[in-house]
């Protein structure tokens, strides 16, 4: 997005990078949270059984992670098409955040699929592994 506008990195430029990292890491929290907070009440039985809990968490995450890139994206808006006064400092701020934002969306469905990934190999592993109980 920067080489779309022509852009330097300046001192505006890394505070906008600053602002998406936040924004994404946040994403990423609130998705992971819920997530891990299904895992720990919950004993599955089988693979189908952590990928429903998984898309149910899923699902009932994407909202308030969509609210925050939409509020962001509609905030930093007026910033990044203005052409007035001070325009020059400030619109380098808004390139990185609204363009991040715009890829970030992919955070929604990563942070799910690379978190589904670990608890199925971890389910997995415990199935696989011998019996404490029988040894003699």
């Amino acid at each position: 997005m920067l080489a779309l506008w022509g852009a330097n990195l300046s001192v505006a430029v890394w505070v906008g990078f600053l602002v998406l990292f936040g924004v994404v890491d946040d994403d990423g929290v609130v998705m992971g949270t819920y997530l891990e907070n299904i895992f720990d009440h919950s004993n599955f039985q089988s693979v189908a059984e952590i990928r429903a809990a998984v898309v149910q968490a899923g699902l009932k995450r994407i909202r308030p992670c969509l609210m925050t890139i939409a509020t962001t994206i509609f905030g930093l808006a007026p910033i990044f098409w203005t052409h007035g006064r001070g325009s020059d400092v400030m619109q380098p701020m808004a390139i990185p955040s609204i363009g991040g934002m715009t890829i970030s969306i992919l955070t929604i469905f990563i942070v799910p699929c690379l978190f589904c990934a670990v608890e199925e190999w971890k389910w997995k592993r415990v199935q696989s592994a011998p019996s404490l109980q029988e040894s003699p």
